[in-house]
């Protein structure tokens, strides 16, 4: 592989272990990895990536999405709903997906991620109506070229048995666990720089039981690989841990054995101090998703609290119908304005998102080979370019990818391949993605 030196970056934000920040800096990319970083590196051949008036910072981690999500954007009927309803309207919809509507949703939300400077998410597949499969969306994430994360996600109790989604879109336990075992066999790769690890992820508490929760924890264990799902996202949640299993999220979580370094659950946004203390003391990691929340009128995670206390938290975009974006970057902003809208504004600096939304999905996603700028580890890397109207006047540089922009990346790179250069995405052709898109959208609107 072609070496890659990106040189004189105004700033290169390292997420080492002292934070350290360079200046008029150079990076170094062989073979995947990064093979120096800091001022004057002379590496005759290689190919080099003018980063002057850039920001260089590792590449953003997106630890929850639905990428299938993308192909209902703002849909009547869901766009000023609760979750619960919001989920009721999408339904019916979802259940008319096939294996088309997978990739190329999958491929327009991989492609939406890679321009707000995403190098690696997972994705929470949780229905596979008409012949789908996990694979749909592996084979897109290869095609786009970033590092993925997809979690065979299930959903095993229908309305005929108190369940929220409709029958047709559930499946039968045993089966679904047969599929998760033939997933992991046949794409997980545990290896460091793998560019596709599988995890475990049954939907919710309120969409599959007890059982499988429990045998979905024990299987990952046996396989070693991760477990995801939704947590506390709600009242309306917390209401129905309640009511139907009477503990808290949070207990139910631990009774089940899915707590530890290998789970991450997403939303989080009700746990109480007791809860946010047993994720502490577990290493449980969390997907924060702000933009989401805010859209679905769920609350205001306690970020500031989780982080106070040693939780692992991330960043999710969730997906697209209840965001109805997938930019990384208005994540990392939004979860520092609503840390101070709920906490004062002190309670979070710029410097501290941008964390979360690198080392910090690194660490939820068990990657300790990816998320910080340093010899060794993967060369997953953003190039921002601050020299543009967004952050004009802006007197420090670093702050100003959260608080000013750019949202979209200049360079982005993936275990050394580029993938998004001088703006534009190169690893597909995207006017023919969207459009295809589109036309399928329509065909699902009828």
């Amino acid at each position: 592989m072609t070496e890659v030196l990106i040189k004189h970056a105004d700033a290169i934000v390292t997420m080492d272990g002292a934070r350290s920040e360079l200046a008029g800096a150079d990076v170094l990319i062989r073979g995947g990895q990064i093979a120096a970083v800091g001022p004057g590196i002379a590496a005759p051949g290689a190919r080099q990536v003018l980063a002057t008036g850039c920001v260089v910072t590792p590449g953003l981690v997106n630890t929850h999405h639905h990428l299938y999500q993308t192909l209902t954007r703002a849909v009547p009927g869901g766009q000023d709903a609760l979750l619960f309803g919001w989920l009721k309207t999408l339904y019916p919809i979802w259940q008319r997906f096939g294996p088309d509507e997978m990739f190329v949703s999958a491929q327009v939300g991989l492609a939406e991620l890679a321009l707000s400077g995403c190098t690696m998410t997972s994705d929470h597949l949780y229905l596979y109506p008409d012949g789908v499969r996990l694979e749909d969306t592996i084979h897109a994430a290869a095609e786009l070229g970033l590092r993925f994360h997809p979690t065979r996600g299930a959903m095993s109790i229908g309305e005929s048995n108190g369940g929220l989604p409709p029958d047709s879109l559930v499946e039968a336990e045993a089966a679904i666990l047969e599929d998760m075992i033939r997933v992991v066999d046949a794409f997980h790769d545990a290896r460091d720089g793998a560019m596709c690890r599988v995890g475990l992820a049954p939907c919710s508490p309120f969409s599959v039981s007890r059982e499988l929760m429990r045998d979905a924890a024990l299987l990952a264990r046996d396989k070693g690989v991760m477990l995801h799902t939704h947590l506390a996202e709600n009242e309306e949640d917390i209401a129905y841990s309640l009511s139907q299993f009477g503990v808290r999220p949070g207990q139910y979580a631990e009774d089940l054995g899915w707590t530890g370094p290998d789970v991450w659950h997403a939303h989080c946004v009700k746990l109480d101090g007791q809860e946010i203390d047993l994720f502490a003391r577990t290493g449980t990691g969390v997907a924060h998703c702000p933009c989401s929340n805010c859209r679905l009128g769920s609350g205001i995670a306690p970020v500031r609290q989780m982080r106070d206390r040693g939780v692992k938290v991330g960043l999710g975009v969730d997906g697209a119908a209840s965001n109805d974006a997938g930019n990384l970057m208005a994540e990392a902003r939004q979860t520092l304005l609503l840390q101070r809208v709920a906490n004062g504004a002190d309670a979070m600096g710029a410097r501290e998102a941008l964390e979360i939304a690198t080392l910090g999905g690194a660490q939820v996603l068990g990657r300790a080979d990816c998320g910080s700028i340093e010899v060794g580890k993967r060369a997953d890397i953003a190039i921002w370019d601050v020299s543009g109207i967004e952050a004009a006047g802006h007197w420090d540089a670093v702050a100003a990818l959260i608080f000013c922009g750019p949202m979209r990346v200049k360079h982005l790179f993936v275990e050394g391949r580029q993938v998004v250069a001088d703006g534009q995405l190169i690893t597909v052709e995207l006017p023919a993605v969207v459009e295809r898109q589109n036309r399928l959208a329509q065909r699902l609107r009828g």
